[in-house]
């Protein structure tokens, strides 16, 4: 792609295009003569980069890093002559995108490994930019993956299912997720990729008919009615979506269980005609038991909004359909970066709005600042509360705690106060009293009953799933072990 292609693409305004123009002829001439193992010419992978992050709405200075990001690392040039050129806002993305370039996903015990993976922490919690960017570097990188090396494709699809789908997805770029997740499974799964393949086929020939006809036929109920829409969108469910799903006890690889093969987005422009919507949906098409479901009123943890409902659709096939407004369907394809915030050296830029998927980060980093951990214990946190589904768990007030799936009262103790949790003598779910071991579900209430008899006991360590109540835990334990120790050991053995 041209530079002139991706400014007229975009719409580049005039006064940016001049830095963006400078820093991809700063970036071709270090590159010059570097070929990327497809043949092409390496400038061709950062201004790919740079396009999609123009895709998701970012601003100048992070195209521009997108631009730069190989040259410290790949060319003669340093972070300093960037500085000089460029400024410090510029070079300060490179340097973090340099950073978290170093991952590689090897052994858990490997010290390097979990280094880089502490500055991955440390980098989005000082600028959220870094990390979409790398999520652009990552996804072209996958679009080219055919031309490197066999061990050298395993371990970059190894990668991104284990680190860069996933933190998409914590970000709410569900599209992204989807993409980085399709491109990696034949490649980490190829057995499992063929045999799905081969399975979904006939099915897929067949949605790509019928979606056409879907949307004409629910176009003209919507349009009978009057209700304002701006479009009605088709997707087929992403292959390792698919492919999760069917790995589940309740699916045992059964396709005929799997209802949202083929979905329709409808895309209105107010909440209240995302409701009036389902309504008439529901009049033409009968719904499936259970299968309604508001992430409106009650979002997932990622941010993610939109009625879903699966209906026996025009010529009564199974079809789900997903309901929101135009804003709601850009964060649920690009996410964070739809209306992203960002913070700068560990402080809110003025007059911006941080955004509270953004929390999360900053507590992990807040979590590894102010505890002394083993590194293991700290990529056991990472792997909990970092790579894990999240859940909205609802205090009788109404406040929200946002927790690791797998989640129990214990947990949640934790997460409102320290001292609720020491003292947590029981738990009321949704008003009904339960076992502390009990695994919380998304949109729960839960009423801690505090008991100050009550103490920490070792069997809590079995039940909590956060790092937070666990290392709180632990740290309660040991000191009050200490503590006995100290009171009942003789002066002369404590002189020893």
């Amino acid at each position: 792609m041209p530079i002139q292609e991706l400014i007229r693409k975009h719409k580049i305004k005039l006064e940016d295009q001049k830095i963006i123009r400078a820093a991809f002829e700063f970036a071709a001439s270090a590159h010059t003569g570097q070929k990327r193992r497809s043949g092409e010419d390496y400038v061709h992978h950062p201004l790919s980069t740079a396009d999609f992050l123009a895709d998701w709405g970012l601003d100048t200075p992070t195209i521009v890093a997108a631009i730069l990001h190989d040259v410290p690392e790949n060319t003669q040039h340093s972070l300093d002559d960037l500085k000089k050129l460029f400024g410090d806002e510029i070079t300060f993305l490179v340097l973090g995108v340099t950073k978290l370039g170093r991952i590689k996903l090897r052994s858990v015990k490997d010290a390097a490994y979990i280094e880089t993976m502490r500055r991955m922490v440390l980098a989005m919690a000082e600028d959220i930019r870094v990390v979409l960017i790398k999520l652009a570097d990552r996804l072209h990188n996958m679009l080219t993956l055919a031309s490197l090396p066999r061990d050298s494709q395993e371990r970059v699809a190894n990668e991104t299912l284990e680190i860069y789908a996933p933190l998409a997805a914590r970000l709410g770029m569900g599209e992204v997720r989807g993409q980085l997740e399709d491109l990696a499974f034949p490649v980490v799964y190829p057995k499992e990729y063929k045999n799905l393949s081969a399975q979904v086929r006939p099915l897929l020939a067949d949605a790509d008919k019928y979606i056409p006809r879907a949307q004409d036929e629910i176009t003209r109920i919507l349009k009978m009615h009057e209700i304002p829409f701006r479009q009605i969108q088709g997707r087929i469910k992403h292959l390792y979506s698919l492919y999760q799903k069917l790995q589940r006890p309740e699916y045992s690889m059964d396709m005929a269980k799997v209802y949202d093969l083929i979905a329709l987005r409808i895309i209105t422009d107010t909440v209240e005609n995302c409701y009036g919507i389902l309504g008439i949906i529901h009049q033409y098409f009968k719904p499936l038991r259970g299968r309604i479901k508001d992430y409106i009123a009650v979002p997932k943890p990622n941010g993610y909004k939109s009625l879903h409902t699966t209906v026996f659709g025009p010529e009564r096939k199974f079809v789900e359909i997903q309901i929101r407004t135009e804003r709601m369907h850009e964060e649920a394809e690009f996410g964070i970066a739809s209306h992203w915030a960002y913070i700068e050296h560990g402080k809110p830029k003025k007059g911006a709005r941080v955004d509270h998927r953004l929390a999360w980060v900053r507590q992990l980093r807040e979590w590894q600042k102010e505890t002394e951990r083993p590194a293991e214990e700290f990529l056991e946190s990472l792997k909990i509360d970092f790579f894990k589904n999240r859940i909205f768990i609802f205090t009788p007030k109404g406040d929200v705690k946002d927790l690791p799936e797998g989640s129990t009262p214990i947990d949640f103790a934790f997460a409102v106060h320290s001292d609720l949790g020491y003292h947590c003598g029981g738990a009321k779910i949704n008003g009904k009293m339960e076992k502390l071991e009990t695994k919380l579900k998304n949109g729960d209430m839960v009423e801690i009953l505090e008991d100050k008899k009550i103490k920490v006991a070792r069997d809590w360590l079995k039940m909590a799933a956060s790092s937070n109540a666990r290392s709180k835990i632990r740290a309660f334990i040991k000191k009050n072990e200490e503590g006995l120790i100290s009171r009942f050991t003789p002066d002369f053995m404590r002189r020893k």
